[in-house]
């Protein structure tokens, strides 16, 4: 997957209110849906004149990938801290997909009054449920049950045959007890019945636990990005 790929699919999947270029940057204005929507981006070549541009934003946040070296570096320079690094993942969709029992998990849409408390528990508001609702293309919500209770949710979208899955919460008194194994597997049935032949995810370079799970379903790095405030 090029840089160029998850970009676009990542806009595509979970799309800001508006978005506008004002030289060589693509602004944002998420609407209270977080840092993925709400973050400018450099989409050509760049001056040290076109950075008072960011300075000047209400709520100066870049989003800066791998290729982004010398902005990088000169958005440092003039102060802008390094916010929450980013690892995105992708497989095959095959690779992921299992028989899960039934109602093991379950694909819905518009999400259920539980999977919005479950979201809302795990700081995911309605500001980003919006943001689903923005997204025009194939999507679902997915509920998984551990035991006899509603135990997750996840969020997850197509653009073209690569879906990509968001917003994924585990209450946490269910935590490490596969519930999250079981969402992204119903992640993968779904997707391979949407026509999707790939499955992706961002997520924190800090959330160690996750990571290992992807990487134990064979989920590969296929880019990295980070963000600088002002």
């Amino acid at each position: 997957m090029t840089p160029e790929i998850l970009s676009h699919l990542m806009e595509a999947t979970w799309p800001p209110a508006r978005h506008w270029r004002d030289g060589p940057f693509t602004l944002r204005d998420g609407a209270g849906g977080g840092k993925r929507v709400s973050a400018a981006s450099c989409d050509g070549p760049w001056t040290e004149g076109d950075l008072a541009l960011l300075d000047q934003l209400a709520a100066p946040l870049v989003l800066v990938r791998a290729s982004d070296g010398p902005l990088d570096a000169a958005l440092a320079a003039r102060g802008w801290q390094i916010v929450d690094p980013v690892i995105a993942y992708a497989a095959p969709v095959a690779a992921i997909t299992a028989d899960l029992p039934p109602l093991a998990a379950f694909a819905h849409w518009p999400p259920l009054e539980i999977a919005r408390s479950i979201w809302a528990e795990g700081g995911i508001g309605p500001e980003r449920v919006a943001v689903m609702d923005r997204v025009a293309g194939t999507k679902t919500a997915l509920l998984a049950r551990h035991g006899d209770r509603p135990a997750g949710v996840a969020f997850m979208a197509c653009d073209g045959r690569d879906a990509m899955v968001h917003a994924l919460e585990v209450r946490p008194d269910l935590r490490r007890l596969g519930v999250g194994l079981t969402l992204l597997q119903a992640a993968a049935n779904w997707a391979a019945g949407a026509g999707a032949d790939r499955i992706s995810l961002v997520v924190t370079a800090r959330n160690t636990a996750a990571r290992a799970l992807y990487s134990r379903l064979g989920m590969q790095t296929v880019g990295q990005y980070h963000y600088r405030m002002k």
